[in-house]
């Protein structure tokens, strides 16, 4: 059984985790897991238990949640091809610390402009968290432009892990119109550059079922039904 990504649409931050896999080469496949409709059933809930996605099911029938580990757990499979770096290395340490940044504020600065998307609020309630949202979200801004420092890309070395966890995030401000992000010409160019990378173009045509053209180790889609088959003969 090759590993199995569990992602989630629409808009899923494990659109980054596609990309990783794609970038490393590694086999794998995909489920498409439906928000909020799958994600929260207890289907679903036997291969990740807080109801969220990615996962990834290894072919050992473990399960990975939570994109930093799933991103690391690519990585480390993948040392070879320049995408991971060795535990304890001065560019794992880098890496970590922006795949960190990334989870930790870029990702948690959406969370109340969702929030405010997705549930029923009275109209100051709404206004009041639109509006902390959107602090946030530019000031997360600034501080990844000030971290990119005029690099091409966010570790300075080419693409990395960092990178594809980026541009799955940074998708949700043309949803939410927050920011202009030519006021961040660095992050523009990156943005922009990723755009153009075959690995995010396969990410969005998988995720909007358009003809997917993998450049990486894809071999095809399962459903959940077929999934869980999979994990009940891998225990």
């Amino acid at each position: 059984m090759s590993p199995i990504l569990f992602y989630g649409v629409p808009e899923g931050c494990s659109f980054g985790s596609i990309v990783a896999l794609e970038w490393s080469g590694l086999p794998y496949r995909l489920c498409r897991v439906e928000m909020p409709e799958v994600v929260s059933t207890d289907e679903y809930k036997q291969i990740n238990t807080v109801g969220e996605t990615p996962s990834l099911l290894l072919e050992d029938g473990r399960t990975i949640s939570e994109s930093m580990a799933i991103l690391n757990h690519i990585g480390a499979c993948a040392i070879g091809s320049g995408l991971g770096f060795a535990q304890g290395s001065e560019d794992f340490d880098r890496q970590n610390q922006m795949l960190a940044f990334l989870n930790t504020s870029f990702f948690a600065a959406f969370g109340p402009l969702w929030y405010a998307l997705e549930h029923p609020l009275e109209p100051q309630q709404k206004q009041a968290l639109t509006a902390y949202g959107t602090a946030a979200v530019e000031k997360a801004h600034h501080t990844l432009e000030h971290l990119l420092a005029g690099r091409e890309w966010l570790l300075g070395n080419g693409p990395s892990l960092a990178d594809a966890y980026f541009v799955g995030i940074a998708r949700w401000n043309d949803f939410h119109k927050v920011v202009e992000r030519r006021q961040f010409p660095g992050l523009h160019r990156l943005y922009e550059r990723m755009q153009q990378e075959p690995a995010v173009r396969f990410a969005h045509a998988i995720e909007h079922r358009q003809d997917a053209k993998s450049s990486g180790g894809f071999l095809g889609e399962v459903d959940l039904a077929e999934a869980l088959g999979l994990l009940k003969q891998a225990a």
